[in-house]
């Protein structure tokens, strides 16, 4: 059996006559976190939405454990494995922390009970306030929901669209250490969209670089993160000349 979770191929998809994604080609294995690091408007997002059937691609394939899934309905998806975690959380705010969790497991035929202690074990404020409405929680406290629905579908691949977005430091670093906890614990394989570089590569064991639609670096983390160019475009380090001086223009080298 092969190790590859997710493989996407030359991909293309376009708003209108925008292209969006230009070639793009990534491979997820299992047991991996792997990130896509990148700017606003590089198609990080557009690409999570190709891959879970939200966009179609024009061009390319996406094959999810051997099978391709390139223009499937978004339930069949889900169905096959694979949860998002979308941008901006999007809890269900007039239910109650236990209701949304519940609403993770509805693809499941089977009883999801032990999952939902062990979603409460890795999230203990979503145990000690379940029976309240989600939309009161803080915006890290329904991040922690929305991480805890996608875990109840007992997903082959977790796709989490900027984890970080709106959140403070300290409760960036509580949301990665629990990501890093369930990839070591519970084996989840993991695609992460991330704009915090920084904790993105510390987090990952491989990353690629996307930048207006296209792949344009790839690596092992640890490379990505000692590359001059990551350091200084995405990590904000600037080399010195002889002279001491900053060189604030330095050219990237995938141009």
């Amino acid at each position: 059996m092969s190790d590859t979770v997710l493989s996407v191929r030359n991909v293309e998809t376009f708003y209108g006559a925008i292209m969006a994604l230009r070639g793009v080609s990534i491979d997820v294995n299992r047991g991996e976190i792997v990130t896509i690091l990148g700017a606003n408007g590089a198609g990080k997002t557009t690409l999570m939405k190709t891959i879970c059937g939200l966009m179609d691609p024009e061009k390319g394939t996406i094959s999810f454990l051997g099978k391709e899934i390139s223009r499937q309905e978004p339930d069949k998806i889900v169905r096959q494995g694979i949860s998002l975690i979308p941008e901006g959380r999007e809890v269900f705010p007039y239910l109650t922390i236990e209701e949304n969790l519940k609403l993770g497991a509805y693809t499941r035929k089977d009883d999801a009970s032990d999952d939902l202690e062990m979603v409460y074990s890795y999230f203990p404020i979503l145990k000690e306030r379940r029976k309240q409405a989600s939309g009161f929680l803080s915006g890290g406290q329904q991040q922690m929901l929305a991480i805890g629905r996608g875990l109840m579908a007992k997903p082959e691949l977790m796709l989490l669209d900027e984890p970080s977005l709106g959140l403070s430091p300290l409760l960036t670093q509580e949301i990665f250490g629990i990501i890093r906890r369930l990839n070591a614990e519970q084996k989840v394989t993991m695609l992460i969209v991330e704009q915090n570089a920084h904790i993105a590569l510390a987090t990952a064991h491989k990353g690629y670089v996307l930048e207006m639609g296209r792949i344009v670096m790839a690596g092992d983390a640890d490379d990505l993160a000692n590359s001059a160019d990551i350091q200084e475009f995405y990590l904000g380090k600037t080399e010195e000349n002889e002279r001491g001086q900053k060189r604030w223009k330095r050219r990237k080298t995938w141009r």
